[in-house]
């Protein structure tokens, strides 16, 4: 379609400015909102000037801007959410709230300029839903497809906060769906790793190679033996970006991520391997890391067989590929930036 626009919410994050710049480079007009309570305006520095972009530092709630915005959009991309485990260890309440009544709101405003063009005989703007492998929980199952149950676990661990709020976004968003027509597609994220990631929510990569540069401890949680897959970002906003634009693709849920599995322990030894092998490995309790009611999953390996028939790719840069950029990074600038996928 020529000189579409987008909208993307959370466009300054670390996953969101990596998918604006996507989206500039394919032709787009782009508009970013984000409050930039996790992410940074500087994450989109190299499009600053940009005649393609228009930024808003501003929440997604603020209906008057979100309603003239998707007068005209053709594609959402809705990122913006709570991020990363330490964030949801420590702040539940901010978790649901950020993830849920954002998304109501713009599906809300959404089925409305659906309504107004069908009407028109006009194409309808499509949702892309950004959820997480939280969703499933503590699923026991070796792999995870998109049609197994939800396994979440008691009230009383906020950990699973953030995937029942996540979980709630996917029914509605599918409701919508079912019920209006509005052309949704869900994308459940797994690790997400690259540039401009930061480590200050607990993201494993990003505050593995910031601890490592530091010279250390790199701190393990419990013994280390949990199983993570870690996708470079830029494969993953170029499959977010084809799903979207695959009608197929409307009404489903897709796993997106690596499907290549590997001990945190092994992640810590090949970042120390990078960066200077002198560097210790400590190991820590997650009562000592997120407190005495934190829950973790042993293994979250997703399922690609439907991302690869709906688009024709799966994300395949080896780890040792995406922690050498990510060192590389670090040492050239070591602040902090922004949030993205969970850990």
């Amino acid at each position: 379609m020529a000189d579409k626009k987008s909208l993307v919410t959370g466009g300054a994050g670390f996953i969101g400015s990596h998918l604006v710049e996507h989206l500039i480079s394919r032709g787009d007009r782009v508009v970013v909102i984000d409050n930039e309570s996790t992410g940074r305006r500087a994450n989109l520095a190299a499009l600053a000037e940009h005649p393609r972009l228009e930024y808003h530092r501003a929440d997604v709630l603020e209906t008057g801007l979100l309603r003239r915005t998707l007068a005209d959009v053709d594609e959402v991309y809705h990122l913006a959410a709570a991020v990363g485990v330490a964030l949801i260890a420590k702040s539940p309440i901010r978790t649901i709230e950020t993830n849920i009544a954002p998304t109501e709101l713009l599906l809300g405003e959404l089925a409305e300029v659906h309504r107004g063009r069908i009407a028109r005989s006009e194409p309808s703007p499509t949702l892309f839903l950004a959820s997480t492998s939280e969703v499933y929980g503590k699923n026991p199952r070796v792999t995870w497809g998109e049609e197994d149950d939800l396994v979440l676990g008691s009230t009383t661990r906020p950990r699973w906060a953030y995937g029942a709020s996540k979980a709630i976004d996917e029914f509605l968003a599918l409701a919508y769906h079912r019920e209006q027509g509005l052309p949704v597609v869900i994308g459940r994220l797994f690790n997400v790793v690259g540039p401009r990631q930061s480590g200050a929510y607990g993201m494993v990569v990003p505050r593995m190679v910031e601890r490592a540069l530091a010279g250390g401890p790199v701190i393990v949680h419990d013994d280390g033996r949990q199983q993570r897959t870690f996708a470079d970002v830029r494969e993953v906003v170029r499959a977010v970006a084809m799903l979207t634009g695959c009608v197929a693709a409307h009404g489903q849920v897709v796993n997106i991520g690596s499907d290549r599995p590997v001990e945190i322990l092994g992640l810590a030894e090949e970042v120390i391997r990078q960066v200077d092998p002198a560097v210790p490995i400590e190991f820590q309790t997650y009562t000592d890391a997120y407190g005495p009611d934190f829950e973790d999953v042993r293994r979250r390996v997703p399922r690609l067989d439907r991302l690869k028939t709906l688009v024709g790719l799966t994300p395949e840069r080896p780890l040792s590929e995406i922690v050498a950029e990510v060192v590389a990074e670090r040492r050239a600038r070591p602040e902090s930036g922004s949030e993205g996928s969970d850990a």
